[in-house]
Parts: structure tokens; sequence; C-alpha cells
């Protein structure tokens, strides 16, 4: 009877501790790295580039060698991300659109975790500039700000470098060494700190942990130390620039490309003062990411903790004659990707992730939400438009569909397969790459009939339709410096440089108001009239200035246009 009784009791608690251990979720150390193409060590993307920790945590897992964002701007690349949803189909396109005015009820993929007995926090950029307050259980900076990046030291007068070309130019385009210490600099250490710190403990609930470092987004200013290893006199170009290489692409695709940036770059000499900055940040930013590897494999989270890291999307640093992002091409397109899965944590890969192993299918950030819903053991979301990278983490090796990447135009979008590229414009014109025998994208293969299986089986997954682009509201635009005066005199004249762009003049006065455009010379020009307490929309260029006026021609102030898209609050 004793007997009987004590393998009851000895079954029981075995029962429960399996059980407890089936109940037991692995954590997420979800770890975002801003603006970073493939100049890596693991990814070779340029020579000289210096990335122990990358490497280290690519060789620990598995590292993905043709992942494709779902868009190359942040904002749309980050709420692919976060909601699941592809670009074509939540309407999210631009970084100038808002996630939750287009999308209000989508459940962020840090909420679905907390939903489902997770604690989710973290520190610095996710999304786009905010950190959407009510998906998470706590921030650092307080989720309550909105503002995801603790306090950056950046040079008392600026520009540092790179002069000024004019309104159309963004501010942070600039960059250089700073006389200070990782900790004075702040940004990116404090938030290596934070989630360190929390790594370095134990704790009740698994936890979904949130690492956004902003390097090497713009400006690149980082500590000086970061620049040692890169002498200006020995930084190597771009390896995958060529002077000619526009001459096979499309007029639209020549039109994404020639963006000012690289031609005023060019005429200042600050072309290798750039990628010396970009390489050093991306020094930095590696450095950042050692600290949190560190307190992860010191600490006691170390056998339970999934490991994710990405890139939002590449970058141009003269390749097809540009700068920036934006672009369909492949340097903007591919990112770092890598997952580190350890054996016996997930259920649905009990062996883990293999170690030190390149996958060279196509893969999609898209897919991060499901696959990590997946890995976890979470309810699957009906939102996720993606698949789920969870074959691959099985059998890299395993062929999968094309990655869809979406340009801003709500028209426009490349397909990266296993070794073939292809981009389609809104108006029909083409681009085919061969990325095994021409990796950076010098020869369009479009027209040849040689190629044209490959060119119609990437054609065959082209979506049958794309939902349009929303505008922005009103209210979400950038706010205009409205300045008062009374005399026209103290009305600067506009010095306009840019293209067209929207101006929404918003009266909160009572009484109906003129709108007059500054010219060149100071005088005024009626452009339009806006009611009591209602809005105008005109257009406008980069450095324009506009004057507010009563209808018996009494200046009441005025504002300047700068680089983007804005509205004007006359008070």
């Amino acid at each position: 009877m004793k007997l009987s009784i004590l393998l009851l009791t000895l079954s029981g608690a075995l029962f429960s501790s399996f059980a407890q251990a089936e109940e037991k979720k692995p954590n997420v150390l979800f770890i975002a790295l801003d603006d970073l193409n493939d100049w890596i060590g693991c990814l070779g993307g340029h020579p000289q580039t210096i990335t122990p920790n990358l490497d280290r945590l690519a060789e620990s897992g598995l590292l993905f060698t043709n992942a494709h964002c779902a868009a190359p701007a942040c904002n749309a690349s980050r709420t692919a991300i976060f909601t699941g949803r592809s670009p074509h189909r939540s309407g999210v396109y631009t970084n100038a659109q808002k996630l939750r005015d287009v999308l209000p009820d989508d459940v962020l993929l840090s909420k679905h975790f907390s939903n489902n007995g997770y604690w989710s926090t973290g520190s610095g950029k996710m999304l786009h500039y905010f950190i959407d307050a009510q998906s998470w259980d706590d921030y650092y900076p307080k989720r309550e700000t909105e503002m995801p990046i603790p306090d950056t030291l950046y040079p008392e007068t600026r520009p540092l470098n790179l002069p000024k070309a004019g309104p159309w130019q963004y501010i942070e385009t600039d960059w250089g060494p700073l006389e200070t210490s990782d900790e004075e600099f702040g940004g990116d250490y404090t938030v290596s700190q934070y989630v360190g710190d929390y790594l370095s403990k134990e704790h009740e609930k698994p936890f979904f942990l949130a690492c956004g470092i902003y390097r090497p987004h713009e400006p690149w200013f980082v500590p000086a130390k970061y620049f040692e290893k890169f002498p200006l006199e020995s930084i190597q170009l771009p390896p995958g620039y060529r002077s000619d290489d526009l001459e096979d692409v499309p007029a639209l695709g020549q039109k994404v490309a020639h963006n000012r940036y690289f031609p005023h770059i060019q005429k200042h000499d600050q072309w290798k003062q750039g990628v010396q900055s970009y390489l050093a940040s991306i020094h930095f930013a590696d450095a950042m990411l050692g600290r949190v590897l560190d307190a992860l494999e010191k600490g006691p989270n170390s056998d339970n903790t999934i490991v994710v890291l990405w890139s939002d999307h590449g970058w141009h640093l003269g390749e097809k004659e540009h700068w920036q992002k934006y672009t369909g091409w492949r340097q903007c397109t591919r990112v770092p990707l890598m997952m580190k899965v350890p054996a016996s944590l997930s259920a649905a890969l009990p062996e883990g992730t293999p170690v030190g192993v390149k996958c060279n299918q196509p893969a999609s950030l898209l897919s991060l939400y499901p696959t990590l819903v997946e890995l976890c053991g979470l309810p699957a979301m009906d939102q996720c438009d993606g698949e789920s990278l969870l074959p691959l983490l099985k059998d890299p090796t395993l062929p999968t569909p094309p990655a869809a990447t979406y340009l801003d135009d709500a028209k426009s979008l490349s397909l990266s397969g296993e070794n073939w590229r292809y981009i389609r414009y809104g108006d029909g014109t083409e681009e085919l790459y061969d990325i095994v025998n021409d990796p950076y994208e010098w020869k369009n293969l479009a027209q040849s009939a040689e190629h044209r299986e490959e060119l119609e089986t990437l054609k065959s997954f082209l979506p049958k339709t794309m939902v349009p682009k929303p505008p922005v509201k009103v209210k979400d635009l950038p706010s205009l410096r409205w300045v008062q005066v009374t005399e026209v005199s103290d009305v600067p004249p506009s010095k306009p440089d840019g293209n067209l762009m929207r101006l929404v003049f918003v009266n909160q006065r009572s009484m109906e108001l003129v709108i007059n455009r500054v010219g060149e010379d100071g005088t005024l020009e009626t452009k339009g009239k806006v009611e009591g307490n209602a809005e105008q929309e005109l257009k406008g260029r980069p450095g324009s200035v506009w004057a507010i006026t009563t209808p018996d021609k009494k200046l009441v102030g005025y504002f300047r246009a700068g680089d983007r898209a804005a509205k004007g609050v006359i008070k």
C-alpha cells in the first residue's frame, strides 16, 4: 500500500515537473540595427569592416545570406516586421505615414507576446521614432514619452564635415569623430546598458526583450576611437560602385538613383570620409552589440533565450550613383538576418538552429512575426502575410519563394530569388540580374532572350494587386516654424531648391487669411486663401517662404518650407 502511494506521489511529481517544463516558454531577444547593409564580416560586403560580435553571433546560429526587407524605408519595413503585414496589403509604404493611422487595430509582435504570458520590454528604436506605449509592458526611455532613443551626444556646431547644399538636404547627412567616451556619448550605449542589465537577471515571466541599436543610422558621429581602425588614406571605396552602372537601367530607375546626395558628396571630396564614417559607425554598433551578447552569455538566460538580429534595410554609398536608401536594388533590400535557437528550448525546434550554418535561400523580414510565434508556441495570427521561417531553420537548403520588397510609389517592387533578382517599376519597365555571376547588379538582362525563362519565373510571383498609398493625415505632418512679424522687411526671400511637395496651412484664427509665396526678390505673390479655423493645401519647394496676411494686406507672419511635406499652423 505504502509502495503504491509512493509510486503515485513520485509519478505525480514527475508529471508536474514535465508539465512545468512544457509550460516554460523561451525568452526572445529581438535586436535591430538601423540602416545596416551587408558591410559585415560574415556577409563580405566591404573588405575593411570590423564586426567581431556580429560575426560571432552568426557563427553561433543560422545566418541568412539572402534576407530582404519588405520595404527599403525605416517606417514601412518596421511596420511590416511588427504587424506581419506586407506593405502591398497594409498600405504602409513610406516614412511619412503613421502606423496607427493606417492600422489602428493591429496587434504588434510585442503585444502578442505580452497577451500570452510574456513581459514585453526594450530600449532603443524598434518602430519609426515612436514606441507605441500600448504594445509594451515597460520600455526605456519611458514608454509614455513615445521617444525610444535615449539622449545622444552630438556636436555643438553642425554640420561638422559635409556642408549643407540647400533646403532639400537631410540635416543628419553628416559625419565625423567625437572626442568622448562610449558612456558620455549615450544613445546606443544607454540602450546596451538597459538591455544588458535586464539579461543579467532572472525573471518570473518569460520575456520579449527588444534592443534597438540606432547606428549606423545617420548622422555618423561616434566616439573617435572607432575611427582609428579606418585611417582615411587607406579607405577603399564601395566595391559595388561602377561609373557607367545606370546606362542599362530604365528611366524610372535612374530617377530613383539620382537624389542629389552623391554628386554633392563628391563635389566636396567627402566620399572617402563618408565611407570611413559608415564603417566607424558599424564598428561602434558592433561593440554595443558585444555588450549585449556578453551580458546574455554571462547571465542566467543564455540557455533559454532565442536571439534574432536584423536590420531594417540596406544603404547605398555611391553604388548605382545613389546615396541613402529607398531603392529596389540589392544593396538596399538585402539585410543581415541571423537567428540562434538553443537546443531543447522550443518544442517546434527541439534540436535548435544549426551552428555556424548559412542559408542562401530567399528570406523576408516579413516572416519574423510568424516565425517567433511558432517557435514560442503562441497562437497564430491571421494578420500575418509572411510565411514562417521554421522550415528553413530545420533545413536551410529548402527552396523558398522570392522575397518581395515594395517601393514607396506603391507601384514598384523587387523580387529576390535564390540566384536571380527582378525589379519592376510602376510603368512596367524591368531589370533582371544574375546575382551569382553579377552580385552588384551591373548588367541588366531583362531584355535578353536567353534569360526569358528566369524573367517569366520571377514575374509569376508578382502580386495581382497592390493597395493604394493612403495620404498622410494633416495632424501627422511635421510642423513648420511659425514666425510672427508685422513688417515685410522682416520676411526673408525664398530660396527654393528641390521638388514640389505638399504644404498644408492650418488657420487657428477665426478670420480669413491670405497665403502669399515670397519671391526670391522678396515680393509677395498671392497663392490662396484659408478660411477661419480651416485648412488650405498648396504645393511648394524646399526653401520657399510663405507670408500670411489679412485680406487688407496686413502681415501676420511667415513660414519657411524644409526638406519634406509639412503643415504650417497659423496661431
